[in-house]
């Protein structure tokens, strides 16, 4: 039987990852496209993939799957750029951690060309094909944002998929829904790291932090091409869960300020019995 092609285009830390967690999925040959010279040669090296190109366009007619590993402008930029080169009839999606401005900007393909939206929930706060790792989603959750056309064969092949590179589980979502919990559970995170990182104080504490101080601020050396897109495409998810952070915090302040002792007492009552509550065995919101 003639293998068919996979195609994962970006090879960094998500796309190197996915191109050697899928090595050997059922009768797919993974090609990883990338346009830098150093990543190309690292990737063939250290066998990244059954093999590697930086012609894109000479790859995806043939593709019968393609999955879209770049950053989110890239993502954008790439369907315009090559909406009428995708096999007719082949599968294409994406990892990108925003989705609703990925679903508008897959609006632009041909009716031939099945898009699905994705977000395999895994990562590090490392960058580059050097740090893939094909481990890199066990356990995860594999979010899927099927549109009403999506076809039943290319949702059950993601499934497939899914299970193959050790997600636990496949949760079908919306792309505001999406927005939302990512905004809350993720980006926000990352703005709070950074966020502390500016406190003219930090440097007078190097070699003092706490493990409290470095699990939260861990993701603040970001990727800041990457991170600058990400916030600003889901912009207004993000202002939302910002501003009822600094409501949050305002009202943290006032009750510190007031001396109110046992105010305060109340307040942390309130605050940590809701985190005991979240760490409880519970329903899958998105299941």
């Amino acid at each position: 039987m003639e293998k068919k092609t996979l195609v994962i285009v970006g090879l960094g830390l998500i796309g190197g990852s996915l191109a050697i967690a899928l090595k050997g999925f059922e009768d797919y040959e993974i090609v990883g496209v990338d346009v830098s010279q150093p990543t190309l040669r690292y990737a063939a090296e250290h066998g990244v993939g059954d093999r590697v190109t930086e012609h894109a366009g000479q790859v995806l007619p043939q593709a019968d799957v393609v999955v879209l590993a770049l950053h989110p402008q890239g993502i954008l930029d790439f369907l315009t750029e090559h909406r009428e080169t995708f096999k007719p009839g082949a599968l294409v999606w994406d990892v990108c951690g925003v989705k609703s401005a990925i679903l508008e900007g897959a609006a632009a393909l041909p009716d031939t060309v099945d898009f699905i939206g994705c977000h395999p929930m895994a990562g590090t706060e490392f960058s580059g094909v050097e740090h893939a790792f094909g481990a890199m989603f066990q356990d995860s959750h594999f979010l899927m944002i099927p549109r009403p056309d999506s076809r039943p064969e290319h949702i059950a092949l993601l499934e497939r998929l899914a299970a193959y590179i050790g997600c636990k589980d496949v949760c079908r979502t919306t792309g505001e829904d999406h927005d939302a919990l990512i905004a809350y559970t993720s980006q926000i995170m990352h703005i709070i790291a950074v966020a502390v990182c500016d406190d003219p104080d930090l440097f007078a504490c190097r070699g003092f932090e706490g493990s409290s101080f470095r699990g939260c601020t861990r993701v603040a050396a970001l990727d800041v091409g990457l991170w600058t897109q990400l916030f600003s495409l889901n912009r207004p998810a993000l202002l939302s869960v910002l501003d009822r952070l600094l409501g949050n915090l305002q009202a943290y302040r006032d009750t510190l300020a007031s001396g109110d002792r046992q105010a305060l007492a109340d307040k942390l009552t309130y605050s940590a019995a809701r985190k005991r509550q979240m760490d409880l065995p519970g329903p899958d919101l998105l299941a």
